[in-house]
């Protein structure tokens, strides 16, 4: 069995006025390494990536890799729906020091896998570093298949990872259980906080889950319970993520909720997010805090 990760989705702080917060941007680095994770995700769909701008998404990247960059593994998500600026923003990523970046194929028309493959290897060619590659189907339109990948792998050694935003765990699996054959090193995290002791036991690496923002202390100790192999213990840390994961359910999207349960936890920063997201009602906020009270958080 691998040893379990928790990376972190980082949300993206921004003040009244849209733009980003950059002490409170490090006060979240800060909170999230102190807490113990394994890495952090910057730009990811919880980090806002889709509305942000250029100049935004540089900015931040110059910002983590600085600040954070020696503390902890960051990846760097430089999504674009044109090639050309995918590619662009991947490789400042990576001359930044990022260690590696994560990309989601293009988004708002369905695509075929013939498609989807030749997006990947534009792409793949010519960024100058490790990629993962990031499978949402609810978002995208499309699955980003097995044969897809084993078809990239075989062609790009700098593709060495897959995140995969699924519900059913069978999904992930079926794609560890092609992929290992041929290159057993290949890194594949989930995608939901819920399944990642589901896989680490099917030959995982972990998870890229957005609730560590809010409790990082929590996944650790998780982790800790999957690599020691305590039975007892990571079925404690599930049923705790378990209640943890109906904030996703409280506002749409979740996004908003995540920043205001991080601010009740005393994070230093503002719920702030990018138009159109609305900041938690005080509904909203009454059910982050019944949440937050059943699993010890306030």
């Amino acid at each position: 069995m691998k040893k379990a990760n928790i990376y972190t989705p980082v949300v993206t702080a921004f003040d009244k006025e849209g733009n980003l917060d950059i002490q409170a941007n490090k006060n979240i680095y800060d909170h999230l390494i102190n807490g113990g994770v394994d890495g952090i995700v910057v730009m990811g769909s919880t980090g806002e990536f889709f509305s942000m701008t250029t100049g935004q998404n540089k900015e931040l990247i110059d910002l983590v890799t600085s600040y954070a960059g020696k503390r902890t593994k960051i990846l760097i998500g430089t999504s674009c729906m044109r090639v050309d600026d995918t590619v662009e923003l991947a490789n400042y990523a990576l001359n930044a020091g990022a260690d590696a970046v994560m990309i989601i194929g293009p988004y708002y028309f369905a695509l075929s896998d013939a498609s989807v493959e030749a997006f990947y290897s534009d792409v793949a060619q010519q960024i100058n570093g490790d990629i993962y590659l990031y499978n949402f189907p609810d978002r995208t339109g499309y699955d980003l298949k097995p044969q897809v990948v084993l078809n990239l792998l075989k062609k790009y050694k700098n593709i060495v990872g897959f995140k995969d935003t699924v519900t059913e765990m069978c999904h992930t699996r079926e794609l560890m259980t092609i992929i290992h054959k041929e290159y057993p090193n290949f890194i594949v995290l989930s995608g939901f906080d819920e399944n990642l002791a589901h896989n680490v036991l099917c030959g995982g690496d972990g998870c890229i889950g957005g609730l560590s923002n809010l409790c990082p202390e929590i996944f650790r100790e998780w982790i800790k319970a999957i690599d020691n192999k305590d039975m007892e213990k990571i079925a404690k840390y599930q049923k705790i993520i378990d209640r943890a994961m109906d904030l996703y359910d409280i506002g749409t999207p979740f996004i908003p909720i995540i920043k205001k349960a991080m601010m009740i936890r005393g994070v230093q920063m503002k719920d702030y997010c990018t138009k159109p997201f609305l900041p938690a009602t005080d509904a909203e906020t009454e059910k982050i805090k019944i949440i937050l009270k059943d699993i010890n958080l306030l």
